[in-house]
């Protein structure tokens, strides 16, 4: 275990008061404990003659004043003043709450890589093994992030979300001056996806990374666009003509989906091809595994206008249009429940911590808070609710903290983790 990141010694501990908060505070230090053990390799980046506060009880009051909303340092400070004698039945706060500029001071220099490794070891004990689970992955700038006085610009994220269990399962930072044709591969590397499928938007629609996903044993269903102009005006044509003629004579799958809510309505369809019925398909060989090709029209009916879109896929799958546009589908996930949510209700990208390494180890944060938030099935209100309740009552956020760092503990190889 890293010096500086340990849980209370016997001699240290404190003398518990004999009433009823005695179970819940034992409840709580096996919880802390849960907490150490995953967080064990982290090393504490201060020099020993600064180190008052011990790391473990920074990290345990920073990922528990996240939960409850905190967006900043000052937040995370004030959180903890707020609740210092809840605190102190469990952790041993030997000079009392850390200051904003201690917070700051240390999430600056954590190396972020190490933190993330740690976030990985953590997902691994939540997420369970299913057969044919869809991945979105894609990627978040973190908007205020960006320090102009230094030449710096705003951190980009990459993420790997589990469309069904709704978890972040790992995210990587894109390297400047880079983009995500080159990161995503490293974000594969780190999970294991066999039989698994990754959903990717056009960025991603890369022959490399068709290949790297059929490496790793997985399936895709990647965005066609512009951005491959040749196969894209093919398969835009071929399609457009197909469906002139309503596929007469032709091998296609197809699949209808009506949704209304929210002021609107909204109908998908979605047609699916063997690659063999297109004649002479534009380099084929070059995407590993390719097998079907799909277009997806989505007519949105609003209260006051009528819009329609056209989108085509490459995948590896076999043409079914049901299960191809339920992953097409889940793919949005990503967007409207992890990065929407990070920034409405995280307040993400309004977050102007920026300096060295705090953009990244605060992101890694606020996903873990992410994915504890939604791991809690009992009080079925919004995240913000959530949050709210959980600064407003212990109990319920011994609730959070126990339904994603005690339960499930699973066997590595049989996790989508491999960090």
């Amino acid at each position: 275990m890293s010096q500086g990141f340990e849980i209370k010694s016997a001699s240290a501990k404190k003398s518990f008061p004999s009433h009823p908060q005695l179970q819940e505070v034992a409840e709580i230090k096996a919880i802390q404990q849960s907490l150490v053990q995953h967080f064990a390799d982290l090393k504490d980046p201060r020099v020993e003659r600064t180190k008052k506060h011990l790391l473990t009880d920074i990290l345990t009051v920073a990922i528990l004043a996240i939960i409850a909303g905190a967006q900043g340092w000052e937040d995370i400070e004030n959180y903890g003043i707020s609740k210092k004698k809840w605190l102190e039945e469990f952790l041993v706060l030997p000079y009392g709450i850390p200051s904003d500029d201690t917070f700051r001071r240390v999430f600056e220099f954590i190396d972020p890589e190490a933190l993330n490794r740690c976030f990985f070891r953590w997902v691994e004990t939540l997420v369970t093994r299913t057969g044919g689970a869809i991945i979105p992955i894609d990627g978040k700038t973190i908007r205020g992030s960006y320090d102009r006085n230094q030449g710096k610009s705003a951190l980009h994220v990459i993420t790997a979300w589990s469309a069904e269990q709704r978890l972040v399962l790992a995210q990587m930072k894109v390297e400047d001056k880079s983009n995500e044709i080159t990161a995503i591969p490293a974000l594969l590397e780190l999970l294991d996806i066999t039989d698994c499928i990754i959903t990717i938007d056009a960025m991603g629609t890369q022959t490399e990374i068709a290949q790297k996903i059929i490496d790793k044993k997985g399936n895709y269903v990647l965005s066609l666009k512009a951005n491959h102009p040749t196969l894209y005006a093919q398969v835009r044509e071929w399609f457009e003509q197909a469906k002139a003629h309503q596929f007469s004579g032709l091998d296609f799958s197809y699949d209808q989906r009506i949704e209304s809510g929210h002021h609107r309505r909204e109908i998908r369809q979605v047609w699916s091809v063997p690659i063999t019925v297109i004649s002479e398909l534009y380099q084929p060989r070059l995407w590993a595994g390719l097998k079907s090709v799909v277009m997806v029209v989505r007519v949105r009916h609003l209260w006051n206008k009528t819009t329609r879109e056209v989108q085509f896929y490459l995948t590896s799958l076999d043409s079914d249009a049901q299960l191809l546009g339920r992953a097409i589908r889940k793919h949005w996930g990503i967007e409207n429940e992890a990065h929407w949510t990070l920034d409405c209700t995280f307040a993400e990208d309004a977050c102007r911590i920026r300096s060295f390494h705090s953009p990244q180890n605060l992101a890694v944060l606020r996903r873990l808070a992410l994915n504890a938030l939604n791991r809690e099935p009992t009080y079925k209100r919004s995240l913000r609710q959530k949050m709210k309740r959980a600064a407003m009552d212990n109990d319920y956020l011994i609730q959070i903290i126990r339904s994603c760092l005690t339960d499930n503990i699973l066997d590595s190889s049989e996790s989508f983790c491999q960090a």
